[in-house]
């Protein structure tokens, strides 16, 4: 995947844009780290994540005690790893917008419930790596990086927010 490296906000944009899949990452109040996989909102990355969860879920208390989380999403040839703050929005209105049916799946009462709420990851910093070409390419560029004995094509950069 092309990015445009003067602007590091445009190119994690870029580079989420295909993903619908993020793993979140929390600390528990025993200070465990605790990773679970949380669909990305449709919304054009602006430095900030959104997910729906339940009030009384876990997660949402772990952000209260301690807002510092990650979240990585990836396939085959690109990887982003996101390293933020999180906090719980209750915005009706929001909620509304952000809504879908794959949400109702998982809140069915709908965004109007007071057990439903946003987590809001504001990301400070973000690192990626993306190998050029997909999945077949990053394969033949590992294949040539054993025969050769030179890296793998591909980029990893890491980028404040």
């Amino acid at each position: 995947m092309s990015t445009d490296s003067t602007d590091p906000v445009r190119t994690v944009a870029d580079l989420l844009r295909e993903h619908r899949l993020g793993v979140l990452t929390t600390v528990a109040p025993d200070g465990t780290l605790v990773a679970r996989p949380m669909a990305l909102q449709e919304v054009e990355f602006d430095g900030d994540l959104w997910f729906f969860a339940e009030r009384g879920s876990r997660k949402v208390a772990h952000v209260g005690a301690h807002p510092g989380v990650n979240v990585a999403v990836g396939s085959g040839a690109t990887w982003v790893s996101l390293a933020g703050t999180a906090e719980v929005v209750d915005d009706v209105a929001k909620k509304r917008d952000l809504w879908s049916a794959g949400v109702e799946a998982w809140l069915p009462e709908g965004p109007d419930s007071p057990q439903s709420v946003l987590l809001r990851v504001h990301a400070e910093s973000a690192e990626y790596w993306d190998a050029p070409g997909g999945r077949v390419a990053t394969l033949l560029s590992f294949v040539k990086a054993k025969v050769t004995g030179d890296r793998l094509d591909g980029t990893n950069e890491r980028v404040d927010l």
